[in-house]
C-alpha cells in the first residue's frame, strides 16, 4: 500500500526546561496508507491528541519528522498552511468554534480561505453538508439554533469542505446520544467509501473502532503499542487488557468463551462473527 503519511521518530515534549517538561509523543513511528481508514485508540493521555496535531502542523515535532507524499511537512514553513488544506482536522466538540451566521457560511469559510468562490464554492458546501448528513433547508439556519448533533455535523462539513487528501476527526461522536453517534459514524463512513480519501478515526472506544477502521493503532504511553488490522489486533485481547485498554464486547465474550475451554476464536469482533463461529461448532457437533 502507498504512504499519503508517515510518522518517523517523532517526539514531542512539553516545557521543556521547566520542572514540567513531559514528553507525550516519545519517537514514535506510523505509517498512514492512502485511501485508509485508520483507527487511532489509546488512554487518555496516550499520545492520540499530539500526534494528530502534528499531521498537518499544528505542533512541530521536538524532534522527528511528518511525511506527507514523502515531503517533510516542516521543509518550507511558509508553506504549512498548505498542508492544513490537504490534512484536515477535526477536533473533539468542534461545534464551539462555529460562529458565522448561517450553517452555509460557516461550512463556506475554510474553502473562501481557499480562494473558493462562486458555483465551486456551493457546489464544495453542498455536497459536503450532504456527507455529514445535514438537509439543505438546515443550511440557512443559525448554527446556534441547531441541536449539538446538528451543530457537529456543520462543524466537520466546514472541514470535508475543503477536500482535504486526509480527514482526521479526534473524538467526533463524543457526547453524542448512541442514535446520533451511529448516524454521524454511518456518515463518514459513507463519505470514505464514496470519495475514497483516506480517513484518521480517533475514538475511546473499540467498538467503534472495530466496526468501522480498516487497520487500528493503539497507543499508549506515547508509544505505538500494536498495528494492524482489527482481526490481528483483536487476537491480542489478553494484552490489550494487561495493559488497561478495552476490547470490543463480543471480543470479551470470544475470550471468555474460551477460557471456559471452549474451542473459538478469540480475534472475533462482531457479533455476526461470534454467531457464525458458534453456529458453525453447533453444526460440527461440538458441544
Amino acid at each position: 500500500m502507498e504512504e499519503i503519511i508517515k510518522v518517523e521518530n517523532l517526539t514531542h515534549t512539553y516545557g521543556i526546561g521547566t520542572p514540567f517538561e513531559r514528553s507525550a509523543v516519545k519517537d514514535m513511528s506510523l505509517s498512514v496508507y492512502r485511501g485508509e481508514l485508520l483507527g487511532l485508540i489509546g488512554h487518555t493521555g496516550s499520545g492520540k491528541s499530539t500526534l494528530i496535531q502534528h499531521l498537518n502542523g499544528l505542533l512541530k515535532p521536538t524532534s522527528g519528522r511528518i511525511l506527507l507524499d514523502g515531503k517533510d511537512i516542516w521543509a518550507e514553513p511558509k508553506k504549512i498552511r498548505d498542508v492544513r488544506f490537504r490534512v484536515g482536522l477535526v477536533f473533539q466538540y468542534p461545534e464551539y468554534q462555529l460562529f458565522e451566521e448561517t450553517a452555509y457560511k460557516d461550512i463556506a469559510f475554510g474553502p473562501m480561505n481557499m480562494g473558493l468562490k462562486g458555483d465551486e464554492l456551493d457546489r464544495r458546501i453542498r455536497d459536503a453538508a450532504r456527507f455529514a448528513g445535514l438537509r439543505d433547508e438546515l443550511l440557512d439556519k443559525s448554527p446556534f439554533a441547531l441541536s449539538g448533533g446538528q451543530k457537529r455535523r456543520v462543524a466537520i462539513a466546514g472541514v470535508i469542505a475543503m477536500e482535504p487528501e486526509v480527514l482526521v476527526l479526534d473524538e467526533p461522536s463524543a457526547g453524542l446520544d448512541p442514535r446520533g453517534r451511529e448516524e454521524l459514524l454511518e456518515h463518514i463512513r459513507a463519505y470514505h467509501r464514496e470519495r475514497g480519501n483516506t480517513v484518521v478515526l480517533v475514538s475511546h472506544s473499540m467498538e467503534e473502532i472495530a466496526r468501522y477502521a480498516d487497520r487500528i493503532a493503539v497507543l499508549a504511553h506515547g508509544k505505538v503499542l500494536m498495528r494492524g488490522t482489527p482481526r490481528e489486533v483483536f487476537s491480542r485481547g489478553g494484552e490489550l487488557v494487561k495493559a488497561g485498554l478495552d476490547v470490543p464486547q463480543t471480543t470479551r465474550v470470544a475470550m471468555e468463551l474460551r477460557r471456559r475451554g471452549l474451542e473459538i476464536d478469540p480475534a472475533v469482533y462482531t457479533v455476526e462473527e461470534l454467531r457464525d463461529a458458534l453456529l458453525a461448532r453447533k453444526k460440527g457437533g461440538a458441544r
